[in-house]
């Protein structure tokens, strides 16, 4: 099952998909599971406890540079799928895969498209892959999402965040991008519930789930610290916990 989560700039997208990570691990999932950060900033190894060295984006820097020297004998996808496993860093339960830089000057389409038929190999022997997209609309104009079970589109308490969220379904939709779900959350709520509703409404979308502001959710990313390192009673995590158990594992069954 591979689990998009995306949105705007700052609605904390990421710090949700590395509480997905955790709760689909102490939930059961089958282990270990795929974590793909896609966004250039590269933030995911940090919220999951994990250090990042090199990217998919050095890989086809690298190899960019390389193959007008490689021989004709040599592989190029052999070659590829042998630094990705050198560059998949492994977890407790979970193993991370950062995409890093997107492309340099130059042609990328022959080394892209190899890539892209990798990395969907590398997903299928997971059965559970947690994408943190980039932010905004880019991921889903160039399609680099591929095939996507669960797309969670996250959103602030913000009339521009349901606008986008808005938008961005109907990209997705438009483009006949392989999408199956899309569900909304709506991140760092103290109250005005209700607000939010009538918000969600004026743009035809509903909440699938609601995660409060949690002091110590903030409390631990300004320090750098992992979503591991949250008490399991901590009101986000359990948001979370109830929304991957009631819509992704349960609501697959």
């Amino acid at each position: 099952m591979r689990i998009l989560v995306a949105g705007k700039g700052g609605t904390g997208k990421t710090i949700v998909a590395g509480l997905i990570v955790r709760s689909l691990i102490e939930e059961g999932a089958e282990a270990p599971i795929l974590a793909v950060d896609a966004d250039p900033d590269s933030n995911l190894g940090e919220t999951l406890g994990v250090s990042v060295g090199s990217t998919l984006g050095d890989i086809r820097e690298e190899l960019s540079r390389e193959q007008r020297r490689m021989g004709p004998e040599v592989d190029k996808r052999i070659w590829l799928e042998s630094r990705i496993f050198e560059i998949l860093v492994e977890g407790d339960k979970f193993d991370l895969l950062a995409m890093g830089r997107p492309e340099g000057p130059g042609c990328y389409c022959a080394v892209n498209n190899i890539l892209r038929n990798l990395l969907d190999s590398l997903a299928n022997s997971y059965r559970y892959v947690v994408i943190d997209a980039e932010a905004g609309l880019e991921h889903i104009s160039r399609r680099t999402a591929g095939s996507v079970d669960e797309a969670i589109i996250v959103t602030d308490f913000s009339l521009k965040g349901f606008r986008t969220a808005k938008r961005m379904m109907k990209l997705a939709e438009s483009l006949g991008s392989r999408f199956g779900r899309f569900h909304l959350i709506a991140n760092r709520v103290n109250d005005g519930r209700e607000d939010l509703a009538r918000m969600a409404s004026q743009v035809g979308l509903s909440i699938d789930a609601i995660i409060p502001e949690d002091s110590e959710v903030s409390t631990a990313d300004r320090e750098g610290r992992s979503v591991f390192t949250l008490d399991p009673a901590s009101k986000a995590l359990s948001a979370v916990k109830g929304f991957v158990v009631g819509k992704i594992l349960e609501g697959r069954k």
